[in-house]
């Protein structure tokens, strides 16, 4: 055979290696030849190399052929450090996928949220719930905590997520509280938390909040008793649904926090209150009702006077009735 063939055959040699081998070398890049699988995650820690990355890939299950996601990376993609993070990885997408989702800081994010009016003990139990986080979770101060959304990382321990919740409160408090209105009555921001909680747990209508903050803040300027049914529910179940009608020596205990027994505020928050109730108390509606209660329909109805409201209080038990409630 002559050299000069010998050469050709060579090179077609070679441009068939080429133009086989470079699309199998290629092909994971791009996720030609991966199968679709289910979704994996991983970390990526503070200060990893791209090497680092592959191993973990590697380690992971993802693949198992580090260097040449290192030589691909080097080769077609972006020059941009990876981002520490969490990711979520699916088999199928490709390699230039996963790394432009770590290059770009695509992590997974994880949310709890606790709604307003939530006692403490149920913080707790919400946070306990979560498995991916760590350690103990203490039952927070009542009132301490700001009902919000809050997110947090896999392995984080629940302390800290708790303080988070808790600095959010001390945060809010701070910015509200030099807004307060002449017509609040509470003279610290532990009382407007003490009082935001009874308002938070006795009606759901947002509308609603300044008025019955303003019929407590009437109560409490005169020395009248608040006779809050949730005061009574709480020494009894930490804020916990109570699941009977409250009995009558319930309401005769003197307990700290039943405002039937005593006039004032209870000794302490009866749940963690909203920023919208907290809010209202500081703010509360201008009215002359001493009285409200429910209207059937989800609300309250109000009365200025012992008489009105008892007339209220019999259309509400008729309702009941005819309900078959009572």
């Amino acid at each position: 055979m002559s050299r000069g063939r010998l050469g050709r055959l060579t090179t077609v040699f070679v441009l068939l290696l080429v133009l086989v081998g470079a699309p199998l070398f290629v092909s994971p890049w791009y996720g030609w030849s991966s199968r679709p699988g289910p979704a994996v995650e991983i970390e990526v820690k503070r200060g990893d190399t791209l090497a680092d990355v592959a191993l973990t890939l590697r380690d992971a299950g993802l693949m198992d052929a580090p260097r040449q996601f290192r030589a691909l990376a080097r080769l077609l993609g972006r020059e941009a450090p990876v981002q520490a993070g969490v990711y979520q990885l699916r088999r199928g997408d490709g390699w230039r996928r996963w790394l432009e989702a770590m290059q770009t800081g695509k992590v997974v994010r994880r949310f709890v949220t606790i709604p307003e009016g939530t006692p403490s003990v149920l913080v707790a139990e919400r946070l306990m719930a979560v498995a991916a986080l760590t350690g103990p979770a203490p039952v927070p101060a009542e009132g301490s905590v700001l009902p919000e959304t809050y997110e947090w990382r896999r392995g984080e321990p629940r302390a800290a997520v708790l303080a988070r919740m808790q600095a959010a409160m001390t945060a809010t408090l701070k910015e509200l509280w030099p807004g307060r209105s002449a017509q609040a009555v509470v003279t610290t921001p532990e009382e407007a938390v003490i009082l935001a909680s009874i308002v938070e747990k006795e009606t759901g209508v947002a509308a609603e909040r300044a008025v019955i903050a303003g019929v407590y803040s009437n109560r409490l300027r005169i020395g009248m008793k608040l006779d809050a049914d949730p005061t009574v529910i709480y020494p009894i179940t930490r804020g916990k649904p109570l699941g009977r009608r409250i009995r009558r020596s319930e309401l005769d205990a003197d307990t700290g926090w039943n405002t039937y027994a005593r006039a004032g505020l209870p000794r302490t928050a009866i749940a963690n209150p909203g920023r919208a109730s907290l809010e209202a108390v500081l703010n509360p509606a201008t009215t002359d009702a001493l009285f409200f209660v429910a209207d059937g329909k989800g609300g309250h109805v109000f009365a200025a006077t012992l008489g009105e409201h008892e007339a209220n209080v019999k259309r509400w038990f008729a309702l009941r009735r005819s309900r078959g409630e009572m």
